[in-house]
């Protein structure tokens, strides 16, 4: 798989994988799978959410409201 970078993004690339002591490459991988994992975790929480959401098990704006209060005061 090839990718292509601006020249900017490229530079930028280069200066962090120099400034950690790492190859580019590497750096590029850590990143992907980062990003990748991030998007699982947040799909997933948005599916939980749409599940409870159709189960009926919610807050109102007035009952998030009434909890944030109370949990201020105390």
């Amino acid at each position: 798989m090839e990718v292509q970078f601006t020249p900017e993004l490229e530079e930028k690339l280069v200066g962090q994988a120099v400034r950690q002591g790492r190859q580019s490459g590497e750096l590029i991988q850590d990143a992907v799978s980062r990003y990748i994992e991030e998007e699982e975790r947040f799909i997933a929480a948005v599916t939980r959410g749409e599940a409870a959401l159709a189960a009926g098990d919610f807050l109102t704006h007035e009952q998030v409201a009434q909890r944030l209060g109370r949990f201020l005061q105390a």
